[in-house]
């Protein structure tokens, strides 16, 4: 779920009493609203060619609204509930289960050493892997909404609500931060940053999408996805609401009210690009560049030059999670727990999952064979293709 920033002269007021009824006003397109404006599409039965099945289950606890990630690293797991409570499952095995000591408002990131998270306080917790107990805590200048990014370069990347991204070392020492100026009005969003090798790859409001040097947090370059159009400051909005993805020299993101774009890696040079509106985010790989859009539909582009591929239209308004690709397949997940499997050749449904009931907002992640959800109530399925 996203919400607004309106920036003011020394803060940022958070318009979320308010964002699902202005933006109701100007567009049926609402990432804000918790229940679909539109009825939605009601799942019929289909003729599965593959079958979704539970390696293990367990439950984390509730996300309350927040957008909890979880982390994958080989065999483990690492989860965490808004409570504060953080584990870590090898196999669906609980190795260790704490208490952060404070609600936990952005999901996990680890590289096997570490694990951290964030709090709506402005507070990033790190935490030995092995053992669960704590390494360090530090402040940021605002409340983290996002998984931390840990990884490249021994670092700790966490992005800020006021759009900062900031760089720890691995004793918690700040490296670096980066900034930039960003419009009046912009949405606020659980969107973290990525990282590729030298550069972490994060995405503005404004539709400006910005590689940064991980040695010195300088910009290495930026594009844009999409530009602000219309003529209030609600229709301008076109942020980067999730995160870019990469395959070889390739980059891509896309922007709600927006566009998708893919760009040359090392330049930021504009590949191609085509309209479309998605909070959800996207997915790449050697053949292609699936988007989760505003309406609940699944699009298909050529990862070369943009063409389309294909569309699946029937998850109408079902506020669908970013898609997976997962070998010959794609899976996207929906506000009532419903894991969809659809065949990357054409973009039919393949297989359906059903877990608790509750809406998976969380990045679907890659995990062994297949994949991991983590629902809103706060269960969390290894799931694999058969």
């Amino acid at each position: 779920m996203s919400r607004l920033n309106r920036g003011l002269p020394d803060a940022t007021l958070l318009l979320a009493l308010f964002a699902s009824l202005a933006l109701s006003a100007c567009s049926s397109l609402n990432p804000f609203a918790s229940e679909p404006k539109n009825k939605p599409a009601e799942l019929t039965a289909i003729t599965p060619t593959a079958e979704l099945h539970s390696n293990w289950q367990a439950s984390i606890g509730g996300s309350d609204g927040y957008v909890l990630t979880p982390a994958v690293i080989g065999n483990s797991v690492y989860a965490a509930a808004a409570d504060g409570t953080l584990a870590r499952y090898d196999n669906g095995v609980q190795v260790w289960r704490i208490s952060t000591g404070q609600p936990v408002s952005g999901g996990v990131g680890s590289d096997g050493r570490l694990v951290a998270v964030g709090t709506a306080k402005g507070e990033v917790l790190a935490f030995d892997a092995a053992t669960g107990k704590e390494a360090w805590k530090v402040r940021v200048s605002s409340e983290v909404l996002a998984a931390p990014a840990v990884g490249g370069d021994n670092l700790v990347v966490v992005r800020s609500g006021d759009s900062r991204i900031f760089a720890f070392d691995p004793d918690g020492k700040r490296r670096w931060v980066f900034q930039r100026t960003t419009p009046s009005l912009s949405l606020r969003s659980q969107v973290g940053v990525a990282l590729s090798g030298r550069a972490v790859l994060a995405g503005f409001p404004g539709g400006k999408l910005i590689a940064v040097s991980v040695a010195n947090g300088a910009a290495l370059w930026e594009a844009t996805v999409a530009v602000p159009k219309g003529a209030t400051e609600l229709e301008r909005v076109a942020d980067i609401t999730s995160l870019p993805v990469y395959y070889g020299n390739t980059v891509c993101a896309v922007a709600y009210q927006g566009r998708v774009a893919c760009f040359e890696m090392n330049s930021g040079n504009l590949l191609w690009s085509r309209d479309i509106s998605s909070s959800a985010g996207l997915d790449i790989d050697q053949k292609g560049v699936y988007v989760s859009d505003e309406k609940g539909t699944v699009q298909a582009y050529d990862r070369v030059n943009g063409a389309s591929l294909w569309k699946q239209d029937k998850l109408f308004m079902r506020n669908l999670s970013k898609p997976l690709a997962v070998g010959s397949h794609i899976a996207v997940a929906d506000y009532q727990g419903v894991v969809h499997l659809l065949r990357r050749e054409d973009g039919s449904f393949a297989a359906r999952f059903n877990s608790d009931g509750s809406a998976v907002a969380a990045d679907p992640q890659p995990y062994q064979d297949g994949f991991l959800i983590q629902t809103r109530a706060g269960g969390l399925y290894a799931l694999t293709i058969k």
